[in-house]
């Protein structure tokens, strides 16, 4: 079982940089075998010079070129990644110093039954305050994803058919996971911390659009009733609202 690591940069090289140090985790274990993919969307901030120098360090493939925004990056990384498993931690994401043990059990996933595993994940919103996220059921994925994007690995065969949608600005990684899900991709849970990240993107900062895009996947997607549809809607915006509010309290 190989694994592909994707990282999605813009003018952001410390986050490159702290993403690198936290391979180490995986790189300190013989028996997994990984691959690292950046993708950068031509940054001038010397992400690329960084990456270049490291001399394909952890069979590193980069490219540094202008994108159409993160998910269309994710599709390129997609294309150039060539794991039985894929997982996305974007510049500054990095993995749990426990994560080795949590990839090693990808192996007891049989080959023709891929599934999308799912694991926990610690929340960081700065000054010293983090959270633990827990992995769902896969049945959560009718309301909101299971896990925390950081903490998804999806099987390759799966990205290669149904890449990231463009049409979906904010949650087109709850589309993705979506359409695997109704294609015959279950999930799968495994205990274990996966990975941590700052919270403050684009799914924290506009959580209005966030919840509108996501009742737009329950609709279109899982085809989940107009009242149900509303309902989690709300939910939502409880939920990702009162995380906004934690955010900007701890950033003050």
């Amino acid at each position: 079982m190989r694994l592909s690591v994707i990282t999605v940069a813009w003018k952001n090289l410390a986050g490159v940089e702290k993403t690198w140090r936290s391979l180490s985790y995986l790189a300190a274990a013989p028996d997994i075998e990984f691959e690292w993919i950046v993708v950068d969307g031509g940054s001038n901030d010397g992400t690329e010079e960084f990456l270049k120098n490291l001399n394909g360090q952890y069979r590193l493939r980069y490219i540094s070129e202008k994108d159409n925004g993160i998910y269309d990056a994710m599709n390129k990384g997609i294309q150039l990644a060539s794991g039985d498993y894929a997982l996305f931690l974007n510049s500054g994401d990095i993995f749990h110093p426990d994560a080795a043990a949590f990839v090693r059990k990808l192996s007891s996933i049989p080959r023709n039954k891929p599934a999308m595993v799912i694991g926990d994940a610690l929340l960081d919103f700065g000054n010293g305050h983090k959270t633990t996220r827990r992995a769902k059921q896969g049945w959560y994925i009718y309301h909101s994803l299971p896990a925390s994007h950081q903490a998804i690995f999806f099987p390759m065969q799966g990205l290669k058919l149904c890449p990231y949608d463009l049409r979906y600005k904010v949650s087109s990684d709850y589309a993705l996971a979506a359409k695997l899900y109704k294609s015959g991709y279950p999930f799968k849970r495994i205990q274990g911390l996966v990975s941590e990240f700052s919270m403050g993107g684009v799914s924290t900062s506009n959580n209005i659009e966030l919840c509108q895009d996501a009742k737009n996947v329950q609709r279109t997607i899982l085809h989940v009733p107009g009242l149900l549809a509303e309902i989690s809607y709300r939910l939502r915006l409880r939920t990702t609202g009162k995380t906004k509010a934690i955010y900007q309290k701890n950033e003050m």
